[in-house]
């Protein structure tokens, strides 16, 4: 289990590239929330948006998770905790008002790139729209 890496992951690395050749920057293994024990893959603070790069075994790929025959009791039942607690970790931080994007292993990295970098372009542009609307007079105009 010492080998089993928390970060840093092929998959990790990949998608933090190409997201870093098309000019974003963001946090790495970073808490989205104060308190909070889980840690995003990618953590875009001023745009809200946390990326998690899953593993198909860790947490229960549909498409590729394979049940350990040896001690499958135990194995089925931590496997079912990790699903429980990102939907748990999903639900705080999108009442936070973040956004979840989460990605599969075995996903192309250049499609989740894709996704990952059009949505924090388009949080930007919400933000900058917020704050250009709230910083306009209300009057017409005229200032007193």
């Amino acid at each position: 289990m010492q080998a089993i890496r928390s970060r840093d992951t092929a998959p990790e690395r990949v998608l933090r590239s190409l997201v870093h050749a098309a000019g974003l920057r963001y946090r790495v293994a970073a808490k989205p929330l104060p308190g909070m024990r889980r840690t995003a893959d990618l953590l875009f603070r001023p745009t809200r948006v946390a990326v998690f790069i899953d593993g198909c075994f860790w947490h229960g790929c549909p498409e590729h998770f394979v049940a350990p025959r040896t001690n499958a009791d135990y194995w089925n039942e931590k496997i079912s905790r990790n699903v429980q607690r990102d939907r748990d970790t999903d639900a705080r931080l999108v009442a936070e008002g973040w956004l979840v994007l989460r990605f599969w292993e075995h996903q192309s990295a250049d499609t989740c790139a894709a996704v990952v970098v059009a949505a924090v372009q388009e949080r930007r542009q919400e933000a900058d729209r917020a704050g250009s609307t709230q910083s306009a007079p209300t009057d017409g105009g005229s200032r007193s």
